[in-house]
């Protein structure tokens, strides 16, 4: 299993820190993600048998790192993403950079700013 920094854990949710290059759920690369390493955790650390439920909440881009909130039970996911779809499941992003910025023309990782 990957190193896993749990930030909080209750029954409903956990909260953990995505490093970056790791994708929030399993794409074609087929590289380990955020979801099935959670699941993992979870599996071991309560000797669970059989499927793990946990709930993917939001997502952070594959390159990015930050915080990520997984639902541990269905009622807490369903609660989570209707305060995602209400935005009053509030994000705050920080970006760091390194290198001169042209002010005529902001990009990052081919993204317009």
């Amino acid at each position: 299993m990957q190193n896993l920094k749990v930030i909080y854990e209750d029954n409903h949710i956990i909260v953990v820190e995505k490093t970056p290059n790791i994708p929030s759920q399993s794409d074609k690369t087929g590289d380990i993600d955020m979801l099935t390493i959670v699941k993992q955790y979870i599996k071991e650390k309560y000797n669970k048998p059989g499927n793990v439920y946990l709930g993917l909440v939001h997502r952070l881009d594959r390159p990015v790192g930050g915080i990520m909130i997984f639902a541990k039970t269905s009622k807490a996911a369903g609660r989570l993403s209707e305060q995602v779809r209400n935005k009053t499941f509030k994000k705050k992003y920080l970006a760091v950079v390194d290198g001169k910025i042209d002010n005529k023309k902001r990009s990052f990782r081919g993204l317009l700013i």
